[in-house]
């Protein structure tokens, strides 16, 4: 199988969505920073069923990182994300330079600013600006009809979808479910980073979440009743909790209940990795 073809100027990618638009094509979207797991075949095989043409963008967007980030560490592998993605159906790769996305005068950003209050928005200072403004760039460049995201990353699709509505964006937003190991830890490139002993550390983010929805699935909705559950499971085992926290599951308002649906929250730090996880609760 042949290694999908790739695209890196701004312009052709634009007159190639334009072409596809113009013979009626459906255009699906899946932008990631590379590193692929099975978590983005996952997007991509789902892009496949809802569009003719399905194209993953790879950019690791230097806006989003802050100034003591991994960057320059992040995981790179071109070729064998082209595989990966071939294997699945993919039609093109976007896989734009920094210079070209940037270029040295630029001075625009894109704030989406309740949902990208507390969290990762807290410890991260400027992220979500990076994320939108470059999510932006992407569904303005490539056009397409439907664009599909990961939950894991569940503050960020919530910044997405917020922008998406207030900018009026000609956009289908799609979420998708989690993928998972087999012991729950999500899939994410920066797993990549963990040792093997920090890797069994790591299932502590699952466990605590998983023990606060087996409860809340028993009838507890009392957000400190289900927090105190999963932080027992997860404090002895991580080296830091940043946060873990219950918000409401469409606006990511705090709760103090699971009256309304609602979604648990957690980012650690395991050895020298910070890793994210979330799980929805109640109805």
């Amino acid at each position: 199988m042949s290694d999908v073809p790739v695209v890196a100027d701004l312009a052709a990618m634009s007159a190639w969505s334009e072409a596809a638009r113009g013979r009626g094509e459906r255009i699906a979207l899946v932008p990631t920073m590379g590193a692929l797991h099975r978590g983005h075949l996952s997007l991509l095989a789902e892009a496949r069923r809802r569009a003719q043409r399905v194209v993953l963008s790879i950019f690791v967007n230097p806006m989003q990182f802050g100034p003591q980030e991994d960057l320059a560490k992040y995981p790179r592998d071109l070729p064998g994300d082209l595989a990966k993605a071939a294997s699945v159906g993919c039609d093109l790769a976007f896989v734009p330079d920094p210079a070209g996305m940037y270029s040295p005068d630029f001075q625009t950003a894109i704030e989406v600013r309740e949902v990208s209050q507390g969290l990762c928005g807290a410890r991260r200072p400027g992220h979500f600006v990076g994320v939108a403004t470059v999510v932006c760039k992407l569904l303005n460049i490539v056009r397409p009809h439907v664009a599909l995201f990961g939950e894991k990353d569940f503050q960020q699709l919530a910044v997405i979808r917020r922008m998406g509505v207030d900018l009026n964006l000609p956009v289908e937003i799609v979420g998708l479910p989690t993928v998972r190991e087999l012991d729950g830890l999500a899939l994410s490139s920066r797993n990549s980073y963990l040792s093997a002993s920090d890797r069994q550390r790591a299932g502590a983010l699952y466990a605590g979440l998983s023990a606060a929805k087996a409860l809340a699935d028993k009838g507890e909705r009392r957000a400190s009743v289900l927090l105190d559950v999963a932080m027992a499971e997860i404090a002895g085992r991580v080296d830091r909790v940043d946060y873990l926290e219950v918000r409401a599951a469409d606006d990511l308002k705090p709760l103090d209940s699971t009256d309304r649906p609602a979604v648990m929250l957690v980012a650690a730090l395991v050895g020298g990795t910070r890793l994210i996880d979330n799980l929805r609760l109640g109805s």
